[in-house]
């Protein structure tokens, strides 16, 4: 939907360009498009029939320049996708997640430090958020939405570093966190409900 959507903002538009808009949003980092295989999906976006060539252009030794633009089957196929993501809740994989489930597996003290590291990242986050939401560049060059892009960034950021720190002081108290009614060990053996044994 990120390549479509610019090619569609853009038009026509060359894939240096597209690569370079991408990169200037830190598209990379937020939207999983990584600068590699922005010409691969033109590419592919073109052989599905969402996007057509415009113009190959050859300057001296440098690559040829495709120029791209959306085609009515484009159009369809980005407002489909523009519309199932704003009326729609997708949730993302989380690898966090996915590594707090495991939180018994961890020693307590580990943890608990470990949560206040990634308080303390996500601080750090928020500080360059904030200094980039400051900046002329991005109130000067950006569109209104992309700061309030970045305002959304900043809340999510802002409310994982409370819940961090929130959980971090409620391990070093010493709640336990086996599922209720479970034993020590009982059907959980190697899980250590936080001893550093």
């Amino acid at each position: 939907m990120m390549i479509l959507g610019l090619v569609r903002w853009m038009q026509p538009v060359h894939g240096y360009d597209v690569r370079r808009e991408l990169l200037s949003w830190s598209a990379d980092k937020w939207a999983n498009v990584q600068p590699g295989s922005i010409y691969h999906a033109l590419r592919k976006l073109t052989d599905e029939g969402l996007l057509r060539t415009v113009s190959v252009e050859q300057v001296g030794a440098r690559p040829a320049r495709t120029t791209y633009e959306v085609t009515a089957k484009g159009e369809d196929e980005f407002e489909t996708l523009l519309r199932a993501q704003w009326w729609q809740l997708h949730e993302s994989p989380d690898s966090f997640a996915v590594a707090f489930s495991f939180l018994p597996a961890m020693p307590r003290d580990e943890a608990a430090a470990a949560l206040r590291n990634r308080a303390n990242l996500l601080r750090a986050g928020v500080e360059s958020m904030r200094a980039s939401l400051d900046s002329d560049w991005v109130r000067t060059r950006k569109p209104v939405h992309v700061g309030w892009m970045f305002e959304l960034w900043l809340a999510r950021a802002e409310a994982e570093t409370a819940w961090c720190e929130r959980i971090a002081q409620r391990i070093e108290s010493g709640v336990s966190y086996l599922p209720a009614g479970m034993e020590r060990g009982e059907d959980w053996s190697g899980w250590t409900d936080g001893d550093t044994k």
